[in-house]
């Protein structure tokens, strides 16, 4: 028996039109998240500290200012939240088109986030994305799709991201969320210790038209990096990821000026 709540079937098709979403990306280009996401941030954050004791390391890698996409795994749907929680910048979402709807569609729309119609060539998502971007914006953008449902990093990426990178020119966070994968076992009265580590930046020089096979190249060297980082923190736990980058730190204090450290 598997020690990870059910998940449910997942669905990735809309039957509504694209049109459909039109108002939702033109909101999404034009207009800044408002109240709502402040509001869900306090809420949400309040969840992580207390219930996940939820805690970040190196959140210094996130640029203050500037266009930026943040690249973490995915195995919950706190995990937008738990990335963002900690970042003091308005951090826009995608999300899967089935959510807009009903009373959430309101909080999606306020909040900054967009829809992608998943399973479609969904040319607005990017349209809209590479505009928010544009305008110094910071959005998410996951390697791997759709959740993982193993409870694992994913072995291959998506190469959605790549051509995000390639076309806007835009800086790369790799981040590793851990323990995220359990958290759906609320229902069993079990919270996970979750830890957020922020990678890195990595850029990439900006093609007009990059071919697919340099978005997918570029896709799976960012899920290389989220998994370099996930497998550390599975392997050292936070403690000891905590303890060897200070001791990086007092290393590269120690050091002569100039000299490289190994």
């Amino acid at each position: 028996m598997s020690d990870l709540a059910p998940m449910r079937e997942q669905v990735y098709g809309d039957p509504r039109p694209k049109e459909h979403f039109d108002r939702f990306h033109e909101r999404a280009r034009t207009r800044e998240p408002d109240w709502a996401y402040e509001l869900t941030r306090i809420v949400t954050s309040l969840y992580a500290y207390t219930l996940l004791r939820a805690r970040a390391i190196s959140v210094e890698n996130v640029p203050g200012r500037g266009p930026v996409i943040l690249a973490p795994n995915h195995f919950s749907f706190m995990d937008h939240f738990l990335m963002g929680c900690y970042i003091r910048r308005k951090v826009r979402f995608m999300a899967k088109s089935q959510l807009f709807k009903g009373p959430m569609q309101f909080i999606y729309t306020h909040g900054g986030v967009f829809p992608v119609r998943r399973g479609a060539r969904d040319e607005e998502t990017f349209i809209t994305a590479e505009t928010i971007l544009a305008r110094g914006g910071a959005i998410t953008m996951y390697c791997e799709g759709g959740r993982s449902r193993t409870g694992k990093v994913a072995e291959q990426a998506k190469p959605g991201i790549g051509r995000l990178a390639l076309e806007t020119g835009a800086p790369v966070v790799p981040i590793a969320i851990h323990g995220s994968s359990r958290i759906r076992n609320w229902k069993r009265l079990q919270f996970p210790k979750t830890t957020i580590q922020y990678g890195e930046p990595i850029r990439w020089p900006a093609i007009e038209n990059p071919t697919r096979e340099q978005q997918q190249a570029v896709a799976d060297q960012i899920l290389v990096e989220i998994r370099r980082l996930y497998t550390g923190l599975e392997e050292h736990g936070r403690r000891g990821i905590l303890r060897r980058l200070r001791e990086e730190r007092r290393a590269q204090r120690r050091a002569p000026k100039g000299a490289a450290i190994a």
